[in-house]
């Protein structure tokens, strides 16, 4: 990447951040125990966007008072760290790829302002819904597929697809910063993730360089949705694993995000 792109770049990220900052400035905070008892939606149907500065400025003001700002420690903007499991042969990239119903996702996640660090897998329910199943985990076994982890995520397999936990191994390494919108009445939640890296043993990326907006509701059709529909912002068709897994992984079909990839993500020297 030239001089010119990088700076491009930091100065696009920097009004990304800006424009979020400003966003949950003024709103109502709401407290995280609040949001899990209220608006936790372990099953849930997604839908993601890409917004300029702009178009998510407008979004904030067109949500109104009924959304409410995640605040945690006079925080509100959190830095998120993931780490990803598949196999070798990456099957859950190219199940997702394929649109497989029974399809799935295994991620550590820790919440590196509070600490706090969780094992997470993504199933496909009823109609395409996505199903959450997560069990706390130490801090310094994040990134760790542990004894506990591999239960756990053994009985969640079995249950919901009746198979076997195959060999896995950490693909991807995630970093981003978040903000979450909650709408208590209706069980919504609107999730903004600007400055994002990732990672995996030989190379790095960065981007979009634009908000990441993910609606997260009980039928797809909440007030955020709405708004967005309004301002004329289409769905994007994306899932962030497997965009990166992609990019970082040119030996593998993605002809399904072709255009996503060469417009919004931007390839960085390799990593030692």
């Amino acid at each position: 990447m030239s001089t010119l792109d990088s700076r491009r770049q930091a100065e696009d990220s920097a009004m990304a951040r800006a424009a979020l900052e400003d966003a949950v400035a003024d709103r109502e905070p709401i407290s995280l125990e609040e949001v899990v008892s209220e608006a936790a939606l372990q099953t849930r149907v997604d839908k993601k966007f890409l917004l300029t500065p702009e178009q998510f400025t407008q979004l904030s003001e067109r949500l109104g008072k009924k959304f409410k700002i995640m605040q945690i420690d006079a925080r509100r903007t959190f830095r998120y760290e993931s780490v990803y499991f598949d196999t070798e042969d990456f099957d859950q990239y190219r199940a997702h790829r394929q649109g497989r119903r029974r399809r799935y996702k295994v991620r550590s996640r820790t919440y590196a302002d509070t600490g706090l660090s969780m094992f997470e897998i993504k199933t496909k329910g009823l109609r395409g819904a996505t199903v959450k199943h997560r069990i706390q985990q130490r801090l310094n076994h994040a990134g760790e597929l542990t004894d506990d982890n591999l239960e756990f995520l053994s009985t969640v397999l079995d249950s919901e697809y009746g198979q076997q936990v195959p060999e896995l191994l950490p693909v991807l390494e995630s970093a981003y910063t978040r903000a979450t919108f909650v709408n208590p009445v209706d069980s919504e939640r609107l999730t903004c993730d600007v400055e994002l890296e990732y990672a995996n043993d030989q190379r790095r990326i960065s981007g979009p360089d634009l908000i990441v907006v993910e609606t997260k509701s009980a039928d797809g059709r909440g007030a955020s949705d709405r708004a967005l529909a309004d301002l004329g912002i289409r769905e994007v068709s994306m899932s962030k694993y497997c965009i990166v897994v992609a990019l970082l992984n040119p030996q593998l079909p993605a002809n399904r995000w072709s255009r996503l990839l060469q417009q919004r993500f931007v390839p960085e020297v390799g990593v030692s």
